[in-house]
């Protein structure tokens, strides 16, 4: 998406040291924090079965919206059914299943029900390798041909130079190998990953990795965070030094200690019934789940359902420990959701620009990692970790809420962002303000007053009090208002931003933006395109585009704006001598309803709370001359704060 550009510029050179890095990085582990997880452990009574939303600190009403807004695209046809579950303090706080497992809308979906979770396998295979690590029986520095000699002279580039340093385990875990997937790029270099002949469900991971022998890195080792198939290498040295195929290693030491009774490479016979339907194209070969493999994908071949992952989660969040079960110690873990990034590392290939210091997040054992206190898209507390599935599965934990947030769906890859979006405003706009709310005695505040706060509200991109977010000028850039993707060497619009100049201008989502300024879009990666949609505002950018039900190309010229991303925002007038409050932006406010007023009740001439709702305060702030700048949501510990943009 066109979005702003204060990350690292991902054309730096990356210096040497990543591994010198890491080891600081590693023994800089505090005990305090080591302390602070051990103590989250002992403090859970699980349970994840019951849901128990009042218990886990949630609103069960601002709870309700979730399921409405999934149906709500259930019913536009992009997907057939989601399952949700939320977890807070070790309680289940909700656990949902909307729609149905067929696309044709006919069978009901349960909770239970089973998906393919693709590249949510990865933090699974991470986890089994540092299990491994801590028993001493692989070594995280080890060069990989330790475990796996033929990988032991691989070459760099297309001109086959010599890798200045052996690709260790550690790369593989942190995506830093030089190894890549053949999608992440358009050039040769990528496409000789093409020509890899043995990654198939008839093929074994012993068959699969000796032929990237044979095709060159696109990186020298530890220098570039590029998205792999490091993580299926790692899922052959899990089979050579534990003496177990994958599948069999994952049965015995993950899914069966932990109850994941469902979580596997295929759906056997028994379950088919359960399986979601896939997107429209259905199912490629390599990922046909209704069968059993013979590659064990350690980067995506598992299927699971919401309460397997759920518990998965739940016993990283415990430090390693789920009910009386260890895996891993708390030290490993938090190793794991470390960031372990040097601050000039550059993320390439198309997953590359999704995560690193762009997007406030960097990279540790497995997983993305919440780093930037000042600058997120989604709400959550730094050091929150995630990931997802190219269909659409995603997960994360917030350890300083003890937040899980489980997702199961199968939509298009181009379309998963839009739904994890969703689904973390909308969680974490359900969390209760702890506490009482305190008596108040009604005030009367003069009409003049009233008039002088209504106006809109902006919260920026996030409803996380934990969520120290930037001022909002920190969010703003210059450019089209595209929200765009790169999917088969076209550039698609998503969609254009409400209000932004694209919109203003006609262009429409489904669009295919074929020139820029009288330059083709293809072979261009997203980040290429996003910089030529950037620029000062008030120049012009020329757009080709073709759309579906026009014969001809059109051309369309957009003067660059200012562009706010839509996220959280109020609107307050004045109705019948009382302040009324709706929300207006993407997403519902805490008590405020999109588009459904509901009035407030003054406490002070600045202090408002909402009648009937759940402890929802308001407080307005004004400049020295008595302006009215800004309003603080539950003025406190869980303060969010809004700028007036109007």
């Amino acid at each position: 998406m066109e979005r702003g550009a204060d990350g690292a510029d991902d054309r730096h050179r990356v210096l040497g040291g990543a591994k010198t890095f890491l080891m600081k990085r590693l023994a800089q582990l505090a005990s305090a924090a080591l302390l602070m997880l051990a103590l989250c452990t002992s403090s859970f009574a699980q349970n994840l079965t019951v849901p128990d939303p009042v218990g886990a600190g949630f609103s069960p009403a601002r709870l309700a919206r979730i399921a409405p807004w999934y149906q709500a695209q259930i019913d536009t046809g992009a997907l057939p059914g989601a399952v949700v579950a939320i977890a807070r303090a070790g309680k289940l706080a909700n656990l949902q299943a909307i729609g149905t497992y067929d696309r044709a809308g006919k069978i009901p979906l349960k909770p239970d029900a089973i998906f393919w979770i693709a590249s949510m396998t990865k933090p699974v295979t991470s986890v089994a390798a540092m299990m491994l690590v801590e028993e001493g029986k692989l070594e995280l520095n080890a060069p990989v041909a330790r475990y796996l000699p033929e990988l032991r002279d691989m070459k760099v580039g297309l001109d086959r130079v010599p890798a200045k340093r052996p690709m260790e385990v550690v790369d593989l875990l942190q995506h830093t190998s030089g190894l890549t997937y053949p999608e992440e790029g358009m050039d040769l270099l990528h496409g000789t990953y093409n020509t890899v002949p043995t990654f198939r469900r008839d093929k074994t991971l012993a068959d699969f990795v000796p032929a990237l022998a044979n095709v060159p890195l696109v990186h020298q080792p530890g220098e570039v965070w590029e998205y792999s198939w490091g993580v299926d290498v790692l899922a052959r040295v899990i089979e050579v030094v534990s003496g177990q195929s994958f599948d069999e290693f994952l049965q015995a030491r993950v899914f069966r200690p932990l109850g994941m009774v469902d979580t596997g490479f295929y759906v056997p016979e028994d379950k088919l019934g359960r399986l979601v339907d896939p997107p429209p194209d259905g199912r490629p070969p390599t990922w046909d789940v209704t069968k059993k493999p013979k590659l064990f994908s350690g980067g995506g071949g598992l299927v699971s359902t919401s309460p397997d992952y759920l518990r998965f989660c739940q016993m990283l969040l415990n430090g390693g420990e789920l009910d009386g079960v260890r895996l891993l110690s708390a030290k490993t873990v938090r190793q794991m959701t470390t960031n372990t990034m040097p601050p000039d590392m550059r993320f390439a290939g198309v997953v590359g620009q999704f995560v690193g210091p762009r997007v406030g997040t960097g990279w540790g054992l497995g997983f993305a990692v919440r780093t930037n206190p000042d600058f997120s898209l989604i709400p959550g507390a730094v050091g929150s970790f995630n990931w997802s599935g190219i269909w659409g599965t995603y997960f994360w934990i917030d350890p300083v809420e003890k937040l899980i947030g489980v997702q199961m769906i199968q939509v298009p890859p181009d379309a998963g962002a839009f739904y994890r979006d969703a689904f973390r405003h909308l969680t974490y706009a359900a969390l209760s303000i702890p506490g009482r709310e305190a008596a108040s005695t009604p005030t009367v505040v003069s009409a003049d007053t009233l008039k002088n706060y209504a106006g809109t509200y902006d919260f920026g991109a996030s409803l996380s009090s934990r969520d120290k977010q930037a001022p909002i000028p920190a969010f703003a850039f210059a450019g089209t208002g595209l929200e765009v993707a790169v999917m088969d060497d076209k550039v698609t619009v998503r969609s254009p931003i409400d209000g932004g100049p694209a919109q203003k201008a006609g262009v429409k989502a489904g669009d295919l933006v074929t020139e820029i300024d009288g330059v083709g879009t293809r072979g261009l990666d997203l980040n290429q395109v996003l910089d030529k949609l950037r620029g000062r505002a008030g120049t012009p950018v020329r757009l080709k585009i073709t759309r579906k039900d026009q014969d001809a190309p059109i051309d369309i010229t957009i003067v660059r704006e200012a562009i706010r991303l839509p996220g959280a925002r109020i609107q307050v007038r004045v109705e019948g001598g009382k302040l009324e409050v709706a929300a207006t932006g993407r997403w519902a406010v805490l008590d405020f309803e999109k588009d459904k007023p509901v009035p407030l009740q003054a406490t002070s001439n600045t202090e408002f709370r909402v009648e009937g709702g759940d402890r929802t305060r308001l407080a307005f702030e004004s400049d020295l001359t008595g302006k009215v700048t800004g309003v603080v949501l539950n003025p406190g510990p869980w303060e969010v704060r809004g700028a007036r943009i109007n």
